[in-house]
């Protein structure tokens, strides 16, 4: 399905991010994968090499601008060209507003929406001139319906959906979709580790019954990364069971 593009997908060094290059590889793409972590970013790499699929890791922090631009940079000298970029990097420091010190909120901010703020518009320079291009933004559920002690990280995600929009108006003519998914309580080593009663209590709030699955959202990039979502632009996909309607 995406034989012979070039993906990018930044915070692949694991959970949602990891399973999205996994499944962006199976499907054909050239991958570049991106994250702070140069050791995971190598066992993906690897584990994609053995499936037989192309990869290559980039490590960096997207919310340096300098890093955000090298990403785009390297992808293009390596493959030429580019055709997707997944803006998943996404970090947390949570705490209740009243608690909250400024540098876990410009650190969320930082990472989540200056991140793909900067990841974009370094994109967009290649994406442009090819006339063809697709854009997608992990946000969260959360980011539509707000969560007590996630102040900083809400509004990241909220602010990922305005940016989705506006660069989708920007874009659409130099055939370049932009898109963004919300997923809802999604299994990963952060849920790990939650406690029985915590995960039932949060599972009590989806209609489904269950929490998502990485392949639950890494469906749904493969699908907007791909022809058949050639006109669709601006939106936002909630995954998310039901949860938020």
């Amino acid at each position: 399905m995406l034989s012979e593009k070039v993906a990018i997908v930044t915070g692949a060094s694991r959970g949602i991010g990891r399973c999205i290059a996994l499944a962006l590889a199976a499907q054909g793409a050239k991958v570049v994968a991106s994250a702070r972590n140069a050791e995971a970013l190598d066992k993906l790499v690897e584990e994609i090499k053995q499936q037989g699929g192309e990869a290559t890791a980039v490590v960096g922090d997207v919310a340096v601008d300098t890093d955000a631009s090298e990403l785009i940079d390297q992808a293009v000298a390596k493959y030429g060209q580019l055709d997707i970029l997944v803006n998943n990097a996404g970090i947390t420091r949570d705490g209740l507003l009243l608690r909250m010190k400024n540098e876990d909120w410009d650190a969320v901010l930082d990472t989540n929406l200056k991140g793909a703020f900067l990841c974009i518009r370094a994109a967009a320079k290649v994406m442009s001139k090819q006339r063809s291009g697709r854009i997608i933004n992990i946000s969260s559920v959360v980011g539509e319906m707000g969560n007590a002690g996630q102040a900083n990280y809400c509004a990241s995600k909220a602010g990922l959906l305005g940016l989705t929009k506006s660069v989708a108006r920007e874009l659409a003519r130099r055939n370049v979709t932009v898109n963004a998914i919300t997923p809802g309580f999604i299994v990963t080593d952060m849920t790990d580790d939650m406690t029985d009663k915590a995960r039932q209590a949060m599972t009590e709030q989806i209609p489904l019954g269950r929490l998502g699955e990485v392949d639950d959202i890494a469906n749904a990039v493969i699908f907007l990364a791909s022809d058949q979502s050639s006109y669709i632009t601006g939106q936002v996909l909630g995954i998310n069971g039901g949860m938020y309607m």
